[in-house]
Parts: C-alpha cells; sequence; structure tokens
C-alpha cells in the first residue's frame, strides 16, 4: 500500500481521486492538490459521499518547485499523478527528483508562451531519472496513453511488422452548449489550431489547420467528419515501432465547432501574444478561457459517447493483415459515476491505472518513458475492471489508404 499525490483538480483530477479511491489496497492514503485548494475539497466530498473514503486535500502552485517539494516531503508519496497543465510537467518533474518519487502525467510538456508539442524537454530527464532509480510515466491519458498501449497490443500479439497506423478519436457526444471544450480551453484551443503534421516515409509532412480530412464510421456513433491534426504520441510511437512507414492522428470537429474556432482565430481570442488592456497585460486566449464554460460541468447534460482507436496494417506470418483496437464510453455513465464527463472519465482511468502499474511492480524502469514500452497486457485487463472495456477487429476495411 501506497500514498499517492494528485495534483490538479480537474474534471480529469475528479475522475483520478475517485478510481484512487476504489483501489485502497494500492493507494492507501490520497492527497489532492491544486491553486484553488476549494475545487479539492469539493471532489473530496464527493468521494467521501459516494466510496465512504477520505481524501487529503491541500494548496499547492504546481509552478513554484520548493513549495512542491515542500507538500511532497510533508504527504511522503510514492507517486505523483501530475494532471495540471502541461506547461507545469518541467516543475513537477524537478520537484519529484528532488525529492526521491516517481512520476506520471497524461500530457507531455509544452511552453507557455508557445503552441508546440515535443518529448524533447521531457525525454531530457532520462539520465537524472535513472540515476535517481526513479521512473517517470509520460502521457499516460487515453490520446496519448491509451492509444500507445492500444499499439503495443498490436505489435506484441497481431504483426511481425506495423506499418501503417492511424489514431481515430471521435466525441460523438452533444452537451447542449454553443461551443465548449472537452478539456482546458487553453490547452484544447491550442492543439487543434496548430498546422496539422503526419509521419510518411522517414519524415514529417506539415499540413494547414484541418486541410486534410475523411468521413469515417466509428462503432455505435455512424460517420463522422474526421481531421488530420498533430498529437504527441506520433512522436514517440514512430520512434519505438521504425518499421511504421505511416503514422497520422484524426479527431472529428462537428461544422458549429469549427465555425466558432474560425471566429475566435479571425478576431485574435485564440492568440498567446500578451495585449495591452486598461494598463494591465493579459493574454486573450487564456481570457477566452475565463468566460467559456468549465469543462469539469459539462458532464450532468451531456449525452452519446466517445470512440478512440487504432487502426492498423501490417505484416504477420509473411500475410498483410489489417487490425483495429478501439474503446466507446458514455458521457452519461461518466458521469454517474464519477460527476465527470466522458473525455475526463477516459483521461483519468489510465492515470490512475498507470500508478498501479507502477505501485504493483507490473511495469518497472529506472528513467523516463512513453507507455507504449511497457508490457501492454495488464494494464488493458485492469482497463476492462474500471469502465474501459475494448474491442479488436481482425482484418477489416480500415477505411483509410
Amino acid at each position: 500500500m501506497s500514498n499517492v499525490l494528485i495534483i490538479g483538480a480537474g474534471g480529469v483530477g475528479r475522475v483520478v481521486a475517485f478510481k484512487c479511491a476504489q483501489v485502497t489496497e494500492v493507494f492507501s492514503n490520497i492527497m489532492l492538490a491544486s491553486r484553488t485548494v476549494s475545487k479539492c475539497e469539493a471532489i473530496a466530498r464527493d468521494v467521501y459521499d459516494s466510496l465512504e473514503v477520505s481524501i487529503r486535500t491541500s494548496k499547492v502552485d504546481a509552478d513554484n518547485v520548493p513549495e512542491l517539494v515542500s507538500l511532497i516531503k510533508e504527504f511522503k508519496p510514492a507517486i505523483v499523478i501530475n494532471v495540471a497543465l502541461p506547461y507545469q510537467d518541467l516543475h513537477i518533474m524537478d520537484a519529484c527528483l528532488e525529492t526521491g518519487v516517481h512520476y506520471l502525467d497524461t500530457a507531455n510538456y509544452e511552453p507557455l508562451d508557445e503552441a508546440k508539442f515535443e518529448y524533447k524537454w521531457q525525454w531530457a530527464y532520462q539520465e537524472r531519472f535513472e540515476k535517481a532509480g526513479l521512473i517517470a510515466v509520460l502521457g499516460c491519458g487515453f490520446d496519448p496513453g491509451v492509444t500507445s498501449i492500444f499499439t503495443a497490443r498490436a505489435a506484441k500479439h497481431h504483426f511481425d511488422e506495423m506499418h501503417f497506423l492511424d489514431i481515430v478519436d471521435c466525441n460523438g457526444g452533444d452537451h447542449g452548449k454553443a461551443f465548449a471544450t472537452n478539456f482546458n480551453p487553453e490547452i484544447n484551443i491550442r492543439e487543434v489550431t496548430q498546422k496539422g503534421k503526419y509521419f510518411e516515409n522517414g519524415q514529417w509532412i506539415e499540413t494547414e489547420p484541418h486541410e486534410i480530412h475523411r468521413m469515417l464510421n466509428y462503432p455505435n456513433i455512424g460517420a463522422k467528419n474526421s481531421y488530420l491534426i498533430y498529437h504527441e504520441e506520433l512522436e514517440s510511437l514512430v520512434k519505438n515501432y521504425p518499421s511504421l512507414k505511416r503514422a497520422r492522428f484524426w479527431m472529428t470537429f462537428g461544422e458549429e465547432y469549427l465555425t466558432h474556432l474560425r471566429v475566435i482565430q479571425n478576431i485574435g481570442m485564440g492568440s498567446i501574444e500578451p495585449i495591452n488592456y486598461e494598463g494591465k497585460e493579459i493574454v486573450p486566449l487564456q481570457f477566452l478561457k475565463a468566460v467559456l464554460p468549465n469543462p469539469g460541468e459539462l458532464g450532468e447534460n451531456y449525452e452519446g459517447e466517445t470512440s478512440i482507436g487504432c487502426r492498423i496494417k501490417g505484416v504477420k506470418d509473411g500475410k498483410e493483415k489489417t487490425y483495429y483496437i478501439y474503446n466507446n464510453c458514455q458521457h452519461q455513465n461518466a458521469f454517474k459515476e464519477t460527476g465527470a464527463q466522458g473525455v475526463s472519465f477516459t483521461t483519468g482511468v489510465p492515470a490512475m491505472i498507470g500508478a498501479m502499474m507502477v505501485l504493483t511492480n507490473q511495469w518497472t524502469g529506472k528513467g523516463v518513458f512513453n507507455v507504449e514500452e511497457f508490457n501492454p497486457d495488464p494494464f488493458l485487463e485492469k482497463m476492462v475492471e474500471f469502465g474501459l472495456p475494448w474491442h479488436e477487429q481482425v482484418d477489416v476495411n480500415l477505411e483509410l489508404d
């Protein structure tokens, strides 16, 4: 049994707290910490009302390494689950190194002043974590996270060589809002408005935002327009699976969402460059975040489901093979269990399972790891147990060239 510290009290932090509280034989003491301690306290009350498990709460500024170090030394967790902002990843990794604690996150580091998604900053910590005898698990949400573990399962059980990988992410739900993002608006808008990028024949090919799109069919949802965007797990997957000739990521967007997005960009509200407003410096995108609906509060009226998976083509025993592995998650079920919508649920459950894998020695090592570098089998077994059942289809039409 081990102490676990969760940093971040948004929708994902809520799910992680609920799920850790369901496994007290692994997570004997749970602390939830955030800059806004009232959010932590509200989640802790809900967890106790639902599961009769007490969670400690604390205020912490994840940008302040000494403050993080002080909290970690006081609580003595075996692992820190970082579901704060991606800008804060390196601060939390520094604090874990200073205190001798394992680390896990759900999204790679990105600089506050530039919408740039790369693992180089975190991969640079390899030697320091290795020397400290610690493990840092990167990108253990759904995408990145489960999509990479799905790929690892495909490589282990279904292919001698994987040649073509398409990660497909569909949110077929409806929250009833004119415009809202399913996770932190600042991060979400930065992600989906950057240029697209995919890997082919050993090089990265850049596209204009939303330039390439296909109509794809998703289980239980149907046909949805899917747009090629860049997503961080592609970087590690092509590195760890060099047989891949092409790797792409597709995400569904509705026309109304894209229209709002274009307006936001056209009027400058998507900018991350500071401006002066009445003598005060503000960042337009951060101001927009403050007025948009809180993603953590979308769940109550959210209907429909998500469908996220990997469509892979390669070779097994000298023959061509196609493979599709995916999970569907209903927003209503997620909210009923945790008070969070499906996108938060699909991110938070894998984060808890990843921490469980480390603490039960299913995943071991010293250094910095992406999740596809571990054994996928025990993780995928726990996914079914904790509410994210997955399905696979062999030799099917992948709908992608």
